[in-house]
């Protein structure tokens, strides 16, 4: 059967279809080169900017920029329910910190390490601070057991008493107890 003409205009379409598919192969090859050759970097998955680092690693790019490779920074700023700002930023060297015995950090993680002591923590951030007031609680044990996890967290730091009864979060700890929770969390 002799070839009509518009059979030339379907494999013209079709070549160039195809010419089409393989020039985005080909850009697809080389972001996926070009993001393999690129040093390694993380973050969550799901963020509204994966994919775009410019936008995603801001803070990194800025930490680099200021301290250099090998830094570390955790940083926050907020608002506490009962409207205390929190506005906190430590940078680490990375070498010093990887040096540094560890053991004396293990109370003050300990500390963190019961549920009663995060529920707690969290319901002074909320804004409940006597201990009379965190007692009745749901789940929060007997008021001996309460003044057990009090003392615990005052002992580590994580918890002040702020008047007799009264405790909070010092607030140089509120935003690495916020860090420590969200890098638990992840």
């Amino acid at each position: 059967m002799p070839n009509r003409p518009d059979d030339h205009d379907d494999d013209a379409a079709e070549r160039a279809a195809l010419a089409a598919r393989v020039d985005a192969l080909t850009e697809r090859v080389a972001a996926l080169e070009a993001a393999a050759d690129a040093p390694a970097r993380t973050g969550p998955a799901d963020s509204p900017a994966a994919g775009r680092d410019e936008q995603m690693f801001w803070a990194l790019e800025g930490l680099k920029q200021h301290y250099g490779i090998g830094s570390l920074l955790y940083t926050g700023a907020l608002q506490l329910p009962q409207g205390t700002p929190i506005e906190w930023q430590l940078a680490a060297d990375a070498d010093e910190l990887l040096a540094e015995d560890w053991a004396p950090f293990a109370e003050h993680l300990a500390a963190l390490g019961h549920p009663v002591r995060l529920s707690l923590l969290r319901e002074i951030l909320r804004g409940t601070d006597t201990a009379a007031e965190l007692g009745a609680l749901e789940g929060m044990g007997t008021s001996g057991q309460v003044y057990h996890h009090l003392r615990q967290l005052v002992a580590a730091g994580w918890l002040r008493t702020v008047g007799r009864g009264h405790y909070e979060v010092p607030a140089m700890r509120v935003v690495p107890l916020l860090v420590v929770l969200f890098a638990a969390r992840s």
